[in-house]
């Protein structure tokens, strides 16, 4: 992904860029209630200016902020679910309608930005994800997943803080569909 190979490399050199009005892509921010969803306001903006830097994507440079139990969580197919704190449960709603969005194409990246394993808001995640998918468990990225790959080859992603050397992910019909970052990618991406 983009956003890991723009923790770890240099820019590339300058090419043409479509029309700055053009918007190719957008994600949002999950927003949940009794918790601090965007703990890195500075975060998805600059993710979606190193994207317009470094690829020919026109990222819209604003951060749209969705609640997961309304339709308009449809029309993002990237979702960044991030936070610092426990939260209480989702709503059924929400939880059904995130289950429907991965199943039918949809990614999430969870960006647990106090970087603490099984600390509160990595917990609350968990929690929401066995609702989610009750069937089904994270396990490791593959360091060989294509992830590692897109635009640049890496060995490793990155983070404000090296709390874990690997990605977490859920599968659905054999698409990584929930991606799990320990480090902090939001924070590096502050600077």
């Amino acid at each position: 992904m983009v956003f890991f190979a723009s923790l770890a490399t240099e820019p590339t050199s300058a090419q043409p860029r479509p029309p700055a009005d053009r918007t190719d892509f957008q994600a949002a921010l999950i927003r949940y209630a009794g918790g601090n969803y965007n703990p890195r306001p500075h975060g998805l903006p600059r993710f979606a200016w190193e994207i317009r830097k470094r690829t020919s994507i026109q990222a819209a440079l604003d951060t749209a902020a969705v609640d997961p139990g309304e339709p308009m969580l449809f029309d993002y197919p990237l979702l960044v679910w991030q936070g610092d704190a426990a939260f209480p449960p989702l709503p059924e709603r929400a939880v059904l309608n995130l289950r429907q969005h991965l199943t039918h194409g949809g990614t999430v990246l969870v960006d647990v930005s106090d970087a603490q394993v099984r600390g509160p808001f990595h917990t609350s995640v968990l929690r929401e994800l066995a609702r989610i998918f009750p069937e089904q468990a994270l396990t490791r990225v593959p360091a060989a997943h294509v992830v590692y790959k897109s635009f640049y080859l890496i060995d490793r992603h990155g983070g404000r803080v090296p709390a874990q050397p690997h990605l977490d992910g859920l599968y659905v019909a054999d698409r990584l569909a929930v991606i799990v970052s320990l480090n902090d990618l939001a924070g590096a991406m502050s600077r």
